[in-house]
């Protein structure tokens, strides 16, 4: 019986709980509306081709950046006097190909070291908001105007946190960001303490082959899990949220809606691209384009999965700089898309 037990928790462990919970859920759908259920399924296939391309071309940018060491130009953006680095910083943090589980660590090596915070948090708002994954999905899912947009949002955001947060040092009411014990720097630190020469043509080496496959395989498997859920969520909101309800509570275009939607983003908000197709849907149903843009920007900082990472990291007062700031750009950038979008 005990042999039993820990066979099924170690059974138990090896299962991804979002996967579980969505095929739960799949199960039920099957069972209370069997002709949804299949609707639900033609449509997460459809979707899932329609956007193939685009996946492809993210899997193969985030792989050959990791399989040639090309993550490593990230060093160069934390050299030169303080406003060079904030700049350098935004713009690197929003086109570099870091995912958001090696942001983290990677924040830690940079204080760790001693980089001044304020670059350091331009790096941070700008990163979780678009590489070159994040923009060929939402050009492929939202259109390459928005796509455009939310890069020069997410640099926007991060010289806001920036040159916001050193004006903040310099008040003194920040001094040490990173929690006690905190700044070994774990898996990400490497590229940055011994940054080595890219191997643009990485597939003569054995090494990196393996690394570029690895790399890929785990993209794959984490990209095609979250869009899959994501189409399966949107089919289901296309079938049961009427579009009428939609637009009358976030479809206006004042600047109350963007304020809604930014508000919303944090807790709506479970990973950037399952919110991709999810905004498409929302915005084809009526809501404002303004307050589409606010959500994603919102929710792609401060989600409750990078709020709590960043809270384990940072300092209280540090934190609270990370979602003021947050906050504050989405709401604007989404209010500004709303005018010129």
């Amino acid at each position: 019986m005990t042999e039993i037990a820990l066979a099924t928790r170690r059974l138990a462990g090896r299962i991804d709980p979002v996967v579980l919970v969505v095929l739960l859920a799949f199960a039920l759908l099957t069972a209370l509306a069997p002709a949804q259920a299949v609707e639900s399924l033609r449509f997460t296939g459809d979707a899932l081709v329609g956007v193939s391309v685009f996946l492809a071309l993210s899997i193969g940018v985030a792989a050959y950046a990791k399989a040639s060491g090309a993550d490593a130009l990230i060093a160069r953006a934390f050299t030169g006097n303080l406003p060079t680095m904030i700049v350098a910083a935004a713009l690197m943090g929003a086109l570099s190909p870091f995912c958001s589980c090696g942001v983290i660590p990677l924040i830690a090596a940079l204080l760790a070291m001693g980089v001044p915070l304020a670059p350091v948090m331009a790096f941070w708002l700008a990163s979780p908001l678009m590489d070159p994954s994040m923009f060929l999905l939402t050009a492929g899912t939202l259109g390459t105007t928005f796509a455009v947009f939310k890069t020069v949002a997410a640099i926007a955001i991060g010289l806001l946190g920036g040159f916001g947060t050193a004006a903040i040092v310099r008040t003194g009411w920040i001094a040490e960001p990173l929690r006690e014990g905190v700044g070994n720097g774990g898996c990400g630190a490497s590229s940055i303490r011994n940054p080595k020469a890219v191997a643009w043509r990485f597939w003569g080496e054995p090494a990196r082959r393996e690394r570029f496959a690895k790399n890929a395989l785990d993209n794959t498997l984490f990209l095609g899990k979250w869009l899959a859920i994501a189409f399966f969520l949107e089919s289901l909101m296309l079938a049961y949220v009427p579009a009428e309800q939609v637009s009358s509570l976030i479809g206006g275009d004042g600047w109350l809606t963007v304020l809604g939607a930014t508000a919303v983003g944090v807790p709506a908000y479970l990973n950037g691209y399952a919110a991709l197709p999810l905004v498409g849907g929302l915005i084809e149903q009526g809501m404002a384009p303004g307050a589409g843009m606010a959500f994603l920007l919102a929710g792609g900082v401060s989600s409750i999965p990078a709020a709590i990472a960043v809270w384990a990291l940072a300092r209280p007062p540090v934190f609270a700089a990370y979602l003021g700031f947050a906050f504050l750009g989405a709401f604007a950038m989404g209010g500004l898309y709303g005018l010129v979008g």
